[in-house]
């Protein structure tokens, strides 16, 4: 069976040789390739709907320079692209699942793509229409445990989890290398939390010692039992939103994908990133039709698109997350390309685990026991001493006036 952290620490070197015709020395040279015909579908009004995480491509900021990937692919094929969001793997499957949404490529992580090619959700591709995948996504990203025959999905992007803290609001004594300070009570309030139930019990479940992987019931509840102790520290549970509040110091710790805490870091150099010794979870975001999409070759088109050197390279430099493309890292800012969180080193590879799609019974488990956590009360820590004081209070105070009312019927 593949191991990510085994095969990972050989991506992370820069692949020796460059696509043809093609100089590492310039990226200004890098063209598209002649892999497909670009223009097939051009002048047919064909509209295809693509379903992302949010920060995850390359968009027109308006700085110098600045490259918009949809509109780039748009300019290329004559394809439109209506492009939209989702913020965690469990929304994405929700969505199709209950259907009355119609998508043609979706980004889901590996452990979610397993479960839909369980549950039938997914498209075979046909690769004569991705030839890219075979040319330049690196072998070590081929045949992984979630899609062992590359039949369903082609790798977009890849990442860790870790701890992004303030270090204006985080005491220098504390461990931020222990998945334990999210249960610190000198930080009630200041911690942010996932708002998707896997990667919230897979904190708790390193915080306890177990495997983010675990179907055991006991454990499991364990692992509810923590979160629903922690829920008193806890200021909001986000997704997306964590980029406001930690740029903007509303919060001092918060577990989050890599790539985004390479993007928070850069607009507040305040924030530092940590990765917890107890170990975290390695993942893949791969590209995926689902069944039943209307455009089907067209999707097949964009895919290829996504697998260019000159588009894997803009949404990497973009978005900050980590590439299966082989010569990417040929391009890439060096800056970008030996930092740590974005290519850490076989050590932390080593200690890191891939989800993998959990038997039916124990994701039920896990959505029950996760909805039971965020339905629990919500009174902050701080409000229970209080309440408990005035009631006391008042107990006192009735106490007082039943002995001063029978001293005056005396």
């Amino acid at each position: 069976m593949k191991k990510l952290s085994l095969f990972l620490a050989a991506a992370l070197l820069t692949a020796a040789v460059s696509p043809i015709g093609v100089s590492a020395s310039d990226t200004e040279e890098l063209t598209y390739s002649d892999s497909v015909d670009w223009d097939k579908f051009r002048g047919q009004n064909i509209t295809i709907n693509v379903y992302n995480w949010g920060e995850y491509i390359s968009v027109d900021d308006g700085t110098e320079g600045a490259f918009d990937t949809n509109r780039a692919f748009e300019e290329l094929t004559g394809i439109d692209v209506n492009y939209t969001n989702f913020a965690s793997n469990e929304e994405l499957y929700a969505k199709l699942k209950n259907g009355g949404s119609s998508y043609d490529i979706i980004i889901p992580s590996d452990y979610m793509i397993a479960r839909m090619i369980n549950e039938n959700m997914l498209e075979k591709l046909d690769y004569s229409n991705i030839p890219n995948f075979e040319l330049l996504i690196s072998d070590d990203f081929k045949g992984m445990d979630y899609d062992p025959n590359d039949e369903y999905s082609v790798p977009y992007m890849w990442g860790m989890v870790g701890l992004i803290y303030n270090t204006t609001l985080v005491d220098p004594e504390d461990d931020v290398y222990s998945w334990n300070i999210l249960w610190n009570e000198k930080y009630a309030g200041d911690i942010l939390m996932f708002s998707n139930s896997r990667d919230a019990f897979m904190i708790a479940e390193k915080y306890l010692g177990y495997s983010m992987n675990t179907t055991d019931e006991q454990e499991l509840r364990h692992a509810a039992s923590a979160l629903t102790d922690q829920k008193l520290l806890v200021q909001a549970y986000v997704m997306d939103e964590i980029f406001d509040k930690m740029i903007g110091g509303e919060a001092a710790l918060a577990p989050y994908y890599a790539g985004d805490a390479l993007t928070m870091i850069a607009d507040n150099p305040e924030l530092a990133y940590a990765v917890p010794r107890e170990g975290t979870n390695l993942f893949v975001d791969a590209m995926c039709i689902p069944k039943g999409a209307k455009n089907k070759e067209a999707a097949e088109l964009y895919i290829n698109f996504m697998c260019e050197t000159l588009v894997a390279l803009r949404n990497c430099e973009y978005i900050g997350y980590s590439t299966p493309q082989k010569y990417v890292l040929d391009y890439l800012d060096p800056e970008l390309a030996n930092d740590p969180i974005a290519y850490p080193d076989e050590a932390t590879l080593a200690n890191t685990e891939a989800f993998i799609a959990l038997p039916n019974a124990t994701t039920q488990l896990i959505d029950e026991l996760w909805t039971s956590i965020l339905t629990a009360s919500e009174a902050e820590p701080w409000t229970i001493p209080v309440f408990l004081l005035a009631c006391l209070g008042l107990s006192i105070g009735i106490n007082v006036y039943r002995q001063v009312k029978k001293k005056r019927n005396v």
